[in-house]
């Protein structure tokens, strides 16, 4: 994904579908650093990914989960839908939480990964998209299933 707020007239730009999952052990859940080289490296997101032309949403999140950690969702619920815009691209993101998963997570794109509680998340710089979803995190009701 690309940063910043684009202008009025590029809204005619490609959407495309992504799947993001908010993967919990215990109270803290797992954010990845974009790594350098990539557009807005450094920030912290949720992990995912496009979601590829015929694949449904949650063979989607499976895939990239596993790709791009090494990880197999078992136990998972969709939450929420969200819109952004970024500078070339217009993204529909698909919220879902992860509650129990096979495998070690681990960085397998060069990318960062922290366990963060959801007080202390607020003070990562995620990307413009998660921000409203790491604040609803901190501040509403625990997901069911969520210690």
């Amino acid at each position: 994904m690309c940063g910043g707020l684009v202008q009025l007239r590029d809204r005619e730009s490609p959407e495309i579908d992504v799947v993001a999952a908010i993967i919990w052990r215990g109270r803290k859940f797992l954010a990845v650093r974009r790594p350098e080289g990539k557009p807005q490296a450094g920030f912290w997101e949720f992990p995912g990914g496009k979601v590829e032309p015929g694949e449904s949403r949650e063979d989607a999140l499976a895939r990239e989960l596993h790709e791009e950690l090494g990880l197999t969702p078992t136990t998972w619920a969709y939450w929420r839908e969200k819109r952004h815009v970024y500078d070339h691209i217009r993204v529909r993101l698909f919220f879902y939480h992860v509650y129990q998963f096979a495998g070690r997570a681990t960085a397998r794109e060069g990318h960062g990964l922290a366990w963060l509680d959801v007080r202390q998340a607020g003070e990562f710089p995620f990307l413009e998209a998660d921000t409203e979803i790491v604040a609803a995190l901190a501040h509403g009701p625990r997901p069911e299933g969520v210690e």
